[in-house]
């Protein structure tokens, strides 16, 4: 299966409704600290419902912290400045589909360390700037499960 990884989010209702779409298929979530908010507040708590015992939740102090404790596995980039579709990858079991902040993305240089094909984003409207962070997420996260053909789904 992959993980999503949400680097320093910001909005508590998308990180809720994360936390809903992990639990739903299957995906382990990271936080990589600093957060815009604190994980009890409420408007996290009614995004994520009653999911958040259904979700595996990790945090990470850092993004280095993050990089240590996910070792090994591959990383993939969810971004507006890459040029590949997330259709066009093709995910292995611990891929890890990693987000930026809502109000400025994934910073640049995090983005040019990995390589072309591990950038990926969702078609747009070229006038558009970007999707809400949860609905992005959905939209790759079912992508990958359907590579995985659903698996645990019933």
């Amino acid at each position: 299966m992959f993980d999503i990884a949400l680097y320093e989010p910001e909005i508590a209702p998308n990180t809720g409704n994360i936390i809903r779409l992990c639990a739903n298929c299957g995906a382990h979530l990271h936080l990589i600290e600093p957060l815009g908010f604190d994980l009890e507040e409420k408007k996290l708590r009614r995004a994520g419902l009653d999911y958040h015992d259904l979700a595996h939740v990790h945090r990470h102090a850092n993004f280095e912290a993050f990089l240590a404790a996910t070792a090994g596995r591959r990383l993939f980039a969810c971004t507006t400045k890459a040029t590949q579709y997330h259709t066009q990858a093709q995910f292995a079991d611990g891929d890890i589909l990693l987000f930026g902040p809502e109000t400025r993305g994934l910073p640049t240089d995090i983005i040019e360390s990995l390589p072309a094909t591990q950038r990926l984003r969702i078609p747009m409207h070229p006038d558009s700037r970007s999707l809400n962070l949860s609905n992005a997420a959905a939209i790759i996260a079912y992508e990958a499960w359907r590579q995985f053909d659903f698996a645990g789904a019933k």
